[in-house]
């Protein structure tokens, strides 16, 4: 009874489950190949339940896996270049808030798909920034990247894409990433706060979602080194362009047979 008392009330038991599994599949993504779980998690979380809710819901999940990492993040991050980063994710993150709270779910979930189509097919491709590092770009990539996580949940590829193509170390391109979005998706709490996107309910249910993620992140972390990278990133794009695909509301009556 107390588990059932944590699903919003407009959820059934069975959205609730599909939610749950969702969490898992997209938390193992995470686990093994350090990305993809918002990617699958948004299309497919947002085709049973309401994109607000959802991306309230993978914010809280992902704040609370990610702050652990941060004093480490700190310690070996470059912080002034980090810092002009954020800085565009300070304006690019209300924004994408917004267009969340005044966009009607359909739409909502349009965008998204063609979101994350679009970060698929630049995973996909294998780009990485090369070019000289500009304030100007830094500010306009953290701000694009603010901008999907405020709508969506999905700002990671943008980010990425820019600093593994840097010429420092994977350590501080790693360290940078982490702390970025510890900036980014304390903007999108302080901005899902105030527009009213973080309610009892999804806390509540953040608090059952939550350990499912965190046992899909153990267990992919687990598969690491037991199965090829290579074909594990490959089934990562596969269930990402599954999620698209499932994930369009156009397939919405085929799906749920009507």
């Amino acid at each position: 009874m107390t588990s059932l008392n944590l699903i919003p009330s407009d959820l059934s038991t069975q959205i609730a489950l599909a939610i749950c599994t969702i969490a898992f599949v997209s938390g193992t993504a995470r686990g093994f190949s350090g990305f993809g779980s918002a990617l699958i998690f948004m299309p497919l979380a947002s085709s049973v339940a309401g994109p607000r809710l959802v991306a309230a819901l993978l914010l809280l999940i992902d704040f609370v896996a990610a702050t652990p990492l941060l004093p480490n993040a700190w310690k070996h991050a470059d912080r002034k270049a980090t810092a002009v980063m954020v800085a565009g994710a300070l304006v690019g993150v209300p924004i994408g808030t917004y267009f969340l709270t005044v966009l009607e779910p359909v739409t909502t979930r349009w965008i998204i798909s063609a979101f994350v189509a679009a970060l698929l097919v630049l995973l996909l491709s294998g780009w990485r920034y090369h070019g000289k590092e500009h304030p100007a770009l830094s500010v306009g990539v953290g701000g694009l990247s603010g901008f999907c996580s405020g709508l969506a949940q999905t700002g990671g590829p943008p980010i990425v894409a820019y600093w593994l193509g840097r010429p420092i170390s994977s350590v501080v391109s790693r360290a940078n990433i982490v702390l970025f979005f510890g900036a980014s998706d304390f903007f999108s709490l302080i901005s899902y706060w105030f527009t009213g996107l973080i309610t009892l309910e999804s806390v509540k249910f953040s608090l059952i979602v939550g350990p499912v993620y965190g046992i899909g992140v153990w267990f992919g972390a687990a598969l690491f080194g037991k199965a090829s990278e290579r074909v594990f990133r490959a089934i990562c794009y596969a269930l990402i362009a599954a999620a698209v695909i499932v994930g369009l509301p156009a397939l919405d009556g085929i799906l749920r047979g009507g």
